[in-house]
């Protein structure tokens, strides 16, 4: 069972703005993200904008238009930051909020920091150009740059006491954070085709007549695309549905909050089922209505009650 501290502790002026900060970086840079964390008490909202602003300033900087030797250095100075965070060594005086509000959040939280460390480990693989020929190479990535980072969530989120299955929780926040990855994939693959990534594995591109990539608005010639659309749409449905095993194990709050980010990218995933060559046209996303409807089911738990009633039908 993973606790987490629920109670409102005094917070020095130092330390609420850093999380300030954090939160006007989380609301501003990722509105999915922001239309989750809005649904939990203060401190986990806090702490979960902390972790967003790191992991931004991670992206950001593999993201951006510097040589890859000057990316890969920074990578290693964030990385030092994150060992400073580690051991205790950072003020609440300090100049970098984000290490400010990160370090807060560890001491409050039991946040498996490490989880930041592989995310640098990934973002390292998109800044030496890595490519990756199978699913099973894929997951690599994918588990460093965003199962990783379900599993520092849940640092923040915790288990309820006595939560059954508790002890796989770790395993499926990681396998939904593979999922609202997949999606990520599939949503901006004509985008991550003009920076010159490739992400989707290449013998599914081979399978599908894909493997001259997706450089223009329109299928590659001879292609199957929508397959090829459909076939990974498939996937990220399973790796939801496992992924989703975690909603009961959480409370009524932190299960709302992944309920509505995972329900954002679950409907963004029905619009490119629907409508694979869309995300060749642009970038596929939902309107804030629909936003605020996921949250509100979200909250209302019906997606955890759903999942603890298949489960129990399945151990039937």
């Amino acid at each position: 069972m993973i606790r987490t501290v629920e109670s409102e502790q005094h917070v020095s002026a130092p330390v609420l703005a850093a999380y300030s900060y954090c939160e006007t970086v989380t609301g501003q840079q990722a509105r999915n993200f922001a239309y989750g964390i809005r649904l939990l008490p203060t401190p986990k909202r806090r702490a979960m904008s902390a972790v967003y602003a790191f992991s931004r300033r991670v992206d950001d900087i593999g993201d951006g238009a510097l040589a890859p030797d000057v990316k890969a250095a920074r990578l290693e100075d964030t990385r030092a930051l994150l060992s400073r965070v580690r051991d205790g060594q950072v003020d609440e005086d300090d100049t970098d909020p984000v290490a400010v509000a990160l370090a807060h959040a560890a001491e409050q939280f039991p946040i498996p920091l490490g989880g930041l460390d592989e995310l640098i480990d990934g973002v390292l693989m998109d800044v030496r150009g890595e490519t990756y020929e199978t699913w099973d190479d894929l997951k690599v990535y994918c588990r460093c740059v965003a199962g990783a980072i379900g599993r520092v969530s849940l640092g923040v989120f915790g288990t309820e006491p006595g939560a059954r299955g508790a002890e796989r929780a770790s395993e499926y926040a990681d396998t939904l954070g593979l999922a609202l990855q997949l999606t990520n994939i599939l949503r901006d693959v004509r985008e991550d085709a003009e920076g010159g990534r490739t992400y989707l594995p290449a013998d599914d591109l081979a399978k599908f007549g894909c493997s001259s990539g997706f450089d223009r608005p329109i299928p590659p010639e001879g292609s199957d695309f929508a397959g090829l659309v459909h076939f990974e749409v498939r996937r990220a449905r399973a790796l939801f549905a496992e992924g989703y095993r975690l909603l009961p194990m959480l409370d009524r709050r932190s299960g709302a909050c992944v309920a509505a980010m995972a329900g954002i990218y679950r409907r963004l995933l029905d619009r490119i089922e629907r409508e694979p060559e869309a995300v060749l046209r642009g970038r596929v996303s939902l309107p804030g209505r629909e936003k605020a409807y996921v949250a509100v089911r979200g909250l209302s738990g019906l997606d955890a009650r759903h999942v603890s009633r298949r489960t129990v039908r399945r151990r039937v």
